[in-house]
C-alpha cells in the first residue's frame, strides 16, 4: 500500500456521537502498551502521528484516521490497564462496545497481543466477546522482534490454543521495529477494502 496522506480526522470520546463515514473502517483493539500505536503509526508509514507512549492508558478516545481518502485507521481504546479506576474502565468498554457494534462501514477488527506471552484474561475476554457478536477478528501478534525467528511458530501456536481460536483464523506475527508482517497486514486491508474479498474470503486464503 502506497501512504499518500494521512489524517487525524476524528476523535471520539465518550459522550460523542460516531462520525457518518462513507469509507470502509478498519479497527485496531488490544490491551494497554500492546504496541497499537506504534502499529498504525507503522502502517500509515509515519513516526509519530498516532501517540505513543511508555505509560499504559493513554488512548481514551476513537481515533479516526482518514488513509488516501480511501478508507479509515480506527484506534479503540487499550483496555485493561490496572491502574484506572473501574468507572473509567466501564466508560471505555462502553465507547468500543458502541462503536463496533453500530459502525456501519467496519469491515474488519484487528485485535493486538503479545507473541512472547499467553493471552491475558483480559485478551481471552475481549476475543470471545468479538466472536460472540459475530466478528472473526484478525490476531496481530506484536513485538515480533522480541523473540527468535526459531520460536515464531510455537508462539503463534500458543497465542490460537489460548484464545481457542478456528483453524481458518487469522494471526499475523508483527514487529514495529523491524516493520516485518506490516506488508501482509497492507495487503489484507487492501483486498477487503476495495471488495476483491471480505473478511470470510480473507480467513479462508490468509495463511498464518
Amino acid at each position: 500500500m502506497i501512504i499518500k496522506n494521512v489524517a487525524l480526522e476524528t476523535v471520539c470520546g465518550v459522550t460523542s456521537t460516531l462520525p457518518e463515514n462513507t469509507k470502509p473502517e478498519f479497527a485496531f483493539a488490544g490491551k494497554s502498551n500492546v504496541g497499537k500505536s506504534s502499529l498504525i503509526n507503522a502502517l500509515m508509514n509515519r513516526k509519530a502521528l498516532a501517540r505513543t507512549s511508555a505509560q499504559p492508558g493513554k488512548t481514551q478516545t476513537i481515533n479516526f484516521y482518514n488513509i488516501n481518502d480511501e478508507l479509515y485507521y480506527v484506534d479503540l481504546p487499550g483496555y485493561g490497564y490496572a491502574k484506572v479506576s473501574q468507572a473509567e474502565k466501564e466508560k471505555w468498554g462502553k465507547m468500543i462496545e458502541n462503536y463496533l457494534h453500530k459502525s456501519p462501514m467496519l469491515k474488519c477488527v484487528f485485535l493486538l497481543i503479545d507473541i512472547r506471552h499467553e493471552p491475558s484474561a483480559n485478551d481471552k475476554m475481549m476475543y470471545d466477546w468479538m466472536v460472540y457478536n459475530g466478528f472473526r477478528p484478525v490476531i496481530i501478534a506484536t513485538k515480533l522482534d522480541k523473540i527468535n525467528r526459531s520460536q515464531i511458530q510455537k508462539h503463534v501456536k500458543m497465542l490460537r490454543t489460548g484464545l481457542g481460536m478456528e483453524k481458518s483464523d487469522i494471526i499475523l506475527p508483527f514487529s514495529a521495529l523491524t516493520k516485518q508482517g506490516r506488508e501482509e497486514i497492507w495487503d489484507l486491508i487492501e483486498k477487503i477494502a476495495s471488495g476483491e474479498m471480505d473478511n470470510e474470503d480473507a480467513l479462508e486464503t490468509t495463511e498464518a
